[in-house]
């Protein structure tokens, strides 16, 4: 039976969902590692909730440290079918202001360390990635933050830096040159792997800052960010609450059938092992062993 059914990824500054009942620690063993940390799940607004802090509690680990498989293997395994992934963003738009949150419809990968993937090992697999956000989360989001009375955005490109520093004014600029939005440095790696591991995703992406592009911002410090996020925070839960309320009870995006079509290698040659570690996510595609 599912431990949940919509998973939440709190980034930098959300640690802990407020108003999740009957909240249980609950560990994940997966194929890949150890996940972020032990996930918290409970019942919020009468949805099975999985919660998991993506850099831990204390935030004791760096963007190109996550272990991303790790994490969206433990979520498909609790039975979660969505994540709402929060993350605090750089704005490389002048109307996009701190404080304000954006629920991006693109990706664009600057990262250069990072698994990507669940498919190596002897078996390869091809996932469509040309829309990497779920309409029907996003639509929930959407609504979260206009009954929360927030600022948001629809749309946008996220550009995913490798960090752990912030951009160089060349970066920045050359972003913005190229119509790029926000900048993060963690949510490329959670919407691919959650495609294929055929859970539907989207981004709560909470401005913090201009970057190092604009006149009034030289330079981003911490201590800056962390004064946005303080005032964030408390918005970002706001508007999880009613998404969660808002989130259909049945998917009808395509994003449960990402694998379909994307197996490309033949059942006979996947090693015995990698088929193993793989069957939570293919086993519904192969016929079984003779």
């Amino acid at each position: 039976m599912a431990q949940a059914e919509i998973g939440i990824i709190g980034g930098s500054g959300l640690y802990q969902m407020a108003g999740l009942e009957r909240a249980r620690e609950m560990p994940v063993a997966t194929p890949f590692g150890k996940p972020s940390e032990v996930f918290r799940v409970g019942v919020l607004e009468g949805r099975k909730v999985a919660f998991l802090a993506r850099h831990g509690r204390g935030h004791t680990i760096s963007p190109s440290e996550i272990n991303f498989r790790a994490n969206i293997y433990a979520m498909k395994k609790l039975g979660v079918k969505r994540i709402l992934s929060v993350s605090a963003v750089g704005s490389l738009r002048e109307d996009f202001r701190p404080a304000e949150m954006v629920l991006p419809s693109q990706f664009f990968d600057r990262t250069r360390h990072r698994a990507s993937t669940f498919f190596s090992g002897g078996i390869v697999a091809h996932i469509g990635f040309s829309d990497p956000v779920c309409p029907e989360v996003a639509e929930a989001l959407a609504r979260g933050c206009g009954e929360s009375n927030v600022a948001f955005h629809r749309g946008g490109t996220y550009v995913c830096m490798e960090g752990p520093a912030f951009s160089t004014k060349a970066e920045s600029n050359a972003y913005r040159a190229w119509g790029m939005d926000i900048i993060g440095m963690t949510n490329l790696q959670e919407a691919k792997l959650a495609r294929e591991a055929e859970i539907c995703y989207a981004t709560l992406a909470m401005v913090t800052d201009y970057d190092c592009w604009h006149p009034g911002h030289a330079a981003v410090t911490v201590s800056q960010v962390i004064e946005c996020l303080n005032r964030n925070v408390g918005n970002a839960q706001r508007i999880l609450r009613v998404a969660i309320r808002a989130v259909p009870g049945e998917r009808n995006c395509k994003c449960g059938q990402a694998l379909a079509h994307a197996l490309l290698t033949d059942p006979r040659k996947i090693p015995a092992g990698t088929r193993k570690r793989l069957q939570l996510l293919i086993g519904k595609y192969l016929k079984p062993k003779r």
